[in-house]
């Protein structure tokens, strides 16, 4: 194979011999050239797709993480809101358990139960053996439907506990408002209940208290709870205190050097309301004791030789 190479210039021409490896890989050349070109645009278009298809898809996993991690900010935020809520509500279960407690203690203190026996300082005592054949699932464990058994629980404690103390409370005031005992701390009955010799006739008089002589100046005490209805200075009796006790109930103490109280007020049983003189129409320091039921005096004997509910 003869190539003919024409210089335009200088007009002149030049032959090339080829021979047949010349022509081979001039062949070869002429055709490896766009086949190669055309491996190599091939291969780079399916590089370019790979390419293509790799980012899709990582937009694809990119959008699912961002997705997953919205709905798990809202499965925390819901968390956090129900474990907000359940806190909320043992505070509350706490508080009422204070308050069971406090109530519990305030009971015993008024029952006088033997010290130990209630002690609502203290968790209460548990025991047993491990009975192995109950097991708890705390994976499938609700708790709010246990603080609503707890809450319901303490709920039935409370109301249980509300009317033992109204029990309790009515029974103090039962004993405040019982009529007994002697109104003085310290004295000697010096005249009786009916009737007597009088210290200032010698004649007989019905005396319609019991006198309780004693030091001037001691107390003289309320032998019931009530209120006062009236104090002052009153013929034959001096300074008197009286007490209005409920059920037709009135006690009087006369002769008082001074009075403790006024009209209106309320006074415990047992509370001091006069100092003991000897006032009105009176031989020495003592107190007349009356008890009127309905109106009508009584003999307080058997309301003093009374004993506490």
């Amino acid at each position: 194979m003869k190539i003919i190479l024409i210089n335009r210039r200088y007009g002149g021409s030049r032959s090339v011999e080829l021979g047949r490896w010349s022509r081979a890989l001039l062949s070869l050349c002429c055709l490896g050239l766009p086949l190669g070109i055309a491996a190599v645009g091939y291969v780079a278009g399916q590089h370019s797709d790979v390419r293509t298809l790799r980012g899709a898809a990582l937009d694809s996993l990119q959008d699912d993480l961002e997705q997953q991690s919205v709905e798990l900010q809202d499965l925390r935020s819901q968390a956090q809101r129900k474990l907000q809520a359940l806190t909320l509500n043992l505070a509350e279960l706490q508080a009422r358990m204070t308050r069971i407690d406090a109530l519990g203690e305030h009971l015993t203190a008024i029952a006088d139960l033997e010290g130990g026996e209630f002690n609502f300082s203290e968790p209460p005592a548990l025991g047993g053996p491990l009975a192995g054949e109950f097991n708890v699932d705390f994976t499938t464990l609700d708790l709010g439907a246990e603080l609503a058994r707890l809450e319901a629980h303490l709920s039935d404690r409370e109301e249980q506990l509300d009317i033992l103390q109204s029990l309790w409370v009515n029974r103090k005031l039962g004993e405040q408002s019982w009529l007994s005992g002697r109104p003085v701390r310290k004295g000697w009955v010096s005249s009786r209940y009916g009737v007597r010799t009088d210290p200032f006739t010698g004649k007989p008089a019905v005396h319609k208290g019991i006198d309780f002589a004693g030091r001037e100046g001691s107390e003289i005490i309320a032998a019931a709870a009530g209120v006062v209805s009236w104090t002052g200075a009153r013929p034959g009796y001096g300074q008197v205190v009286e007490i209005s006790h409920g059920d037709g109930f009135i006690t009087r103490y006369g002769h008082n050097k001074q009075n403790l109280v006024e009209p209106g007020d309320l006074v415990r049983k047992g509370q001091a309301i006069a100092l003991m003189g000897s006032t009105g129409r009176s031989t020495g320091a003592h107190v007349h004791y009356e008890v009127y039921k309905h109106g009508r005096p009584v003999d307080p004997s058997s309301y003093v030789a009374r004993t506490r509910r």
